[in-house]
């Protein structure tokens, strides 16, 4: 039979690869002839003959000067942060090189270098390999599969075991973040890293953090692939086809900088297929005989929205059909002019040029009265002429003018005095795309007439399912704030006539109907009942899940009065200084307002301030209250609450409640809180969603998290079946901890209990933070607590526990009330009863308290990290020692977990293990050796029968005059030199010849000892 091995996964994907046209090959392949423990790099990562035959096919005027000139600018990229260098690199991919040569006619050329054909893909060479070795910074490393176009590799794709219960595609991840620390030199040239463990598959960049490596789910269109399909082979014959690969690498790539941090951005499939479809049309409405409606792309808050409109324009600017085309960007607010004009300012390679913000009328005017060219973005509100029924003046008659608007619904799109005729007299002949997060209401006849009808969906469903956000929850707080029985109908009956801003716009038809209403929400009683809620509800919140929460009130006197009545309660969340302080009003204004409100109107400097402090998950500012600003646009992933207290409906409130939808980090969900009634409202919504053929549901009712909260909790009580754990409540603080000995006890005699426990708490506690604080949440929370510090204590007392590792490390915090304190539970020695020992000593005393411990599982697990630990000690120092001691104990380990052993008999032999370990460390003192020179002794296989035949006094002769050799030869970067490493080798094989070391033994000998060296080497040229 034959194993389903690592080896399978990659064979697949290599035959994928080949069906795709790639010449396939293995690293043998490349350097013949030479070990494989050997084989350097080729060509320095590069595969140099390749390249050089690439740029001389592909620039045939460049002469031989110009093209060594480019060969050596782009063989030569360095920065001090790789992702600088990778931008570098990424430039010359997509605009070539600029080199200065000599024409034959004495003239100097500029012309740019191609390295790569981006427009015939048959004319780039396309390589992959199979487990190249790239050696770099003392450490040669292999990874699964490089992809290589014209000698630059371009892709590294990690792969694992499909089979392997002890490792995920995230242990691909984990593996691929080590490479990039250790072959910089590789991934300055890497455009996109994949990671499989032949089940899931995921792609992202150098700079992505593990939450933004997403599934690529399509292979020629927006249609999914069928499940049928491993999800390996739809990410490479989807992402790897030539054609599409150049398309990805040249206009859907980005560096975004925030002023302190630069991240590469990747298109998702959604939007790699969107903008193609988007392109198409749009080319088809420009023409002379087209309809200029190009469509609209409804793409669901959080999956990108904003980045895919600025995608869609470099397309567009770049094609040349356009003829260096002029986009209008338009939306209807000024807050979101200035964040969607960010987005582009910072996506500016993208659309090549730098985009233009009208100032007014005027200034719009002047923008677009030009020949060609340009990017400006303007509010709605520009396009209305100065005075009511007037016609806005003809800017210009050209048909590649194409209009981008940003949440293209609502009335304003009319055609008798509305934006839709307004623009049309200034711009007749231009094409107009919309780009939403939510969908156009079927009666919305305008939005259509305007626009045309979709070209892309992406809703909730699949965002969701392909982690681009994550769900949302919904929770209704409305009758535990005990309003009078005549208050909630009458919220109910002017809730209909209320939208998204009224108080900015000032609609007079609806002044008085929201004036009562406001009102009512804003007595102080009212608002008194609020903040005693929220307050008790937030800080529950943050016991569960670390992150920041946003109340919405429905007028800035709200906003003004509720803050007061929350900083009453929690006087220390107050700050005047806006740098300082967990809690800020978000707010415009003007001197002429209120006295008691000048403390919260703040300049769009200061405002951006507070944007970047409630941006930052590690800033105390964590709640904000907001009328109507950052409720659209406005990006903050850690954000996982948001209260509602303002009447909203339709997109305007789908837009709001999705800031608690972005994925960050492992945040399992976001909640919306509703202490005004808008069940009714969500339903409405999700009717016109669904009705416009979206999935899934605008926001999941919380009894949902609840139900699975309880799921979890009852197997968890199963895992307890048995064990009284009652004193974790009850009990003295020293009772609690000293449960947990017979807790883990308990779990690890169960057949798989610690896998299981590890898989169940997590899940519970992911959960759980959805679901506090409800009361069922409260009433379980103890146990939870107690779950999880039996969860924390089997993780520290264990090792590898690679599948738990982490998933609770940011959003999930351990829930502490009446519960141990997390440094109480980290000492697992004391919580056993048992002195912390001197880990490298390991006494005889230490190991009769292991030995007499009253359970025995956990005394096993416990010896087994202490053991494991002093291997790597070890294996910082003595290569050959740490090897074998690492082999003994796993093959201990091993057969007991074949149940081969019992847990008593497995702890006597790593009791001897330790004791062998000990007197390993005194062999130096009985052979008359330091430490380094018994490193080198070791190295030489001193028990070979071979090498035995010697002697001791040679061996030893030997092993001292390596440890003076080698150490004068090294430097600092010895290690990356080959030219010094190859001269190292041969002083090792001239010493070993000249003491007779067994010829065939010797260039074992030499590889370990060069490896020795290299662990060596670091304390040597620090001194150490």
């Amino acid at each position: 039979m034959t194993a389903f091995t690592e080896s399978v996964v990659e064979d697949a994907a290599l035959e994928w690869f080949g069906e795709l046209g790639y010449r396939v090959i293995h690293g043998p392949e490349i350097a013949p002839g030479e070990p494989a423990a050997e084989r350097a790099t080729y060509e320095q990562v590069i595969l140099e003959g390749r390249l050089r035959e690439a740029l001389a096919a592909l620039n045939p005027d460049v002469p031989q000067e110009g093209l060594d000139e480019a060969f050596r600018k782009l063989t030569r990229i360095s920065s001090p942060q790789l992702v600088d260098a990778n931008h570098e690199f990424h430039h010359y991919l997509v605009n070539g090189l600029a080199v200065e040569y000599l024409r034959d006619d004495g003239t100097i050329g500029y012309d740019p270098v191609r390295i790569v054909d981006v427009d015939e893909p048959d004319n780039n060479d396309w390589l992959v390999v199979n487990q190249l070795s790239v050696r770099e910074s003392r450490r040669t490393r292999r990874p699964d599969v490089v992809v290589y176009v014209n000698g630059m590799p371009l892709a590294v794709i990690e792969l694992k075991n499909a089979v392997s219960e002890n490792t995920t595609v995230w242990s691909a991840y984990r593996q691929l973040q080590n490479y990039k620390r250790e072959l910089t030199g590789l991934f300055t040239f890497n455009e996109l890293l994949v990671i499989s463990d032949g089940l899931e598959a995921r792609i992202g960049t150098i700079s992505a953090q593990k939450e933004r490596f997403a599934p690529w789910r399509t292979i020629e269109g927006e249609e999914l692939a069928p499940d049928s399909m491993s999800q390996l082979e739809v990410l490479i014959r989807g992402v790897f086809e030539p054609r599409r690969l150049l398309d990805l690498l040249r206009y859907f790539i980005v560096f975004e900088s925030d002023g302190d941090t630069v991240i590469k951005k990747l298109a998702g499939y959604h939007q790699f297929h969107a903008v193609g479809r988007a392109l198409d049309a749009t080319l088809d409405a420009s023409r002379p005989d087209g309809t200029r409606r190009v469509g609209v792309v409804w793409h669901t808050q959080g999956s990108g929205k904003s980045i895919t409109m600025a995608f869609y324009a470099g397309r567009v600017v770049l094609h040349p059909a356009m003829e260096n085309p002029t986009l209008v960007v338009i939306t209807d607010r000024n807050d979101l002019d200035e964040q969607l004009f960010g987005t582009f300012s910072r996506c500016r390679e993208l659309v090549r040029q730098e985009p233009e913000k009208a100032k007014d009328r005027a200034h719009l005017r002047e923008l677009l009265a030009v020949a060609a060219g340009g990017v400006v973005f303007t509010t709605i509100q520009k396009f209305f002429p100065e005075t009511r029924g007037d016609t806005f003046p003809r800017l210009s008659d050209r048909r590649n003018i194409v209009v981008i608007a940003d949440e293209a619904h609502r009335s304003q799109y009319d055609f008798i005095d509305g934006f839709a005729r307004h623009l049309r007299d200034a711009l007749p002949n231009a094409s107009f795309i919309g780009f939403t997060g939510t969908p156009i209401e079927l009666t919305d006849k305008n939005t259509r007439a305007v626009f045309g009808d979709y070209i892309s969906v992406y809703d909730i469903q699949r965002a969701v399912q392909d982690g681009a956000t994550v769900p949302i929850y919904y929770e209704s707080r409305l009758a535990k704030l005990e309003l009078k029985s005549d208050q909630a109908p009458a919220l109910d009956a002017e809730f209909e006539e209320a939208t998204e801003g009224e108080e900015l716009e000032g609609k007079e038809k609806l002044k008085s109907k929201w004036s009562a209403l406001e009102a009512l929400v804003g007595t102080e009683r009212r608002l008194s009942l609020v903040a005693q809620d929220l307050v008790a509800h937030f800080e529950r919140r943050l016991e569960a899940m670390a992150g920041k929460a946003m109340v919405v009130c429905m007028s800035r006197r709200i906003c003004v009065d509720l803050y007061d009545a929350i900083v009453a309660l929690r006087p220390d969340w107050h700050d005047d200084d806006d740098a300082k302080g967990a809690i800020k009003v978000v707010m415009t204004g003007s001197a002429s307002d209120p006295e008691g409100w000048q403390g919260h109107i703040r300049s769009k400097r200061r405002r951006e301030v507070l944007a970047k402090r409630f941006k930052d998950p590690a800033d105390p500012l964590e709640l904000v209250i907001v009328r109507d600003m950052w409720l659209t646009g406005f990006d903050a992933p850690c954000m996982h609450t948001m209260y509602v207290d303002k009447p909203m409906r339709g997109h305007g409130l789908m837009q709001a409640i999705a800031r608690v939808n972005r994925v960050f980090r492992d945040k399992p969900g976001g909640l919306v809180v509703d202490y005004l009634g808008l069940a009714d409202q969500l339903k409405r919504a999700l009717h016109t969603y669904t009705e416009s053929g979206g999935h899934g549901e605008t926001a999941i009712d919380q009894k949902e998290a609840v139900a699975v909260m309880l799921e979890k909790y009852e197997v968890c009580c199963g895992l307890f079946h048995g064990f009284d754990w009652s004193a974790w409540t009850t009990g003295t603080p020293s009772q609690r901890l000293s449960l947990l000995p017979a807790a883990q006890e308990h779990v690890l005699a169960q057949d798989g209990g610690k896998d299981r426990l590890l898989q169940v708490v997590t899940e519970l506690s992911k959960a759980f933070a959805l679901a506090v604080p409800h009361d069922e949440a409260i009433r379980i929370r103890d146990d939870v607590a107690f779950f999880q510090a039996v969860r924390t204590a089997i993780g520290k007392s264990t090792v590898g526990d690679r599948k738990a590792s982490g998933d609770l490390d940011h959003a999930i915090r351990q829930i502490v009330a009446n519960a141990v304190a997390s440094d109480e539970v980290i000492d697992i020695f004391a919580a056993a009863g048992l002195k912390n020992p001197d880990i490298s000593i390991l006494s005889d005393q230490f190991l009769a308290e292991v030995r007499g411990m009253q359970h025995k599982n956990l005394a096993l697990e416990l010896l087994r990290k202490l053991l494991n630990d002093e291997v790597k000690s070890r294996s910082r120092h003595n290569l050959v020692q740490s090897r074998s001691f690492a082999e003994l104990l796993e093959k201990s380990i091993r057969r007991y977990r074949n149940r081969a052993i019992e847990a008593a008999q497995v702890i006597e032999e790593l009791i001897e293990l330790a004791k062998e370990m000990r007197e390993a460390g005194r062999r130096g003192e009985e052979l008359d050796l330091s430490s380094d020179e018994l490193a080198f002794y070791d190295a030489l296989e001193v028990n070979d029968s071979a090498v035995e035949v010697l002697g001791d006094d040679t061996l030893k002769t030997i092993a001292r005059e390596l440890v003076e050799t080698v150490r004068r030869n090294v430097t600092i970067d010895w290690t990356v030199k080959e030219s010094v490493r190859a001269k190292l080798r041969v002083i090792v094989k001239r010493i070993l010849r000249k003491h007779g070391y067994p010829p065939d033994k010797q260039e074992a000998a030499t590889n370990t000892v060069i490896q020795q060296a290299e662990l060596l080497s670091d304390f040597w040229t620090e001194g150490g």
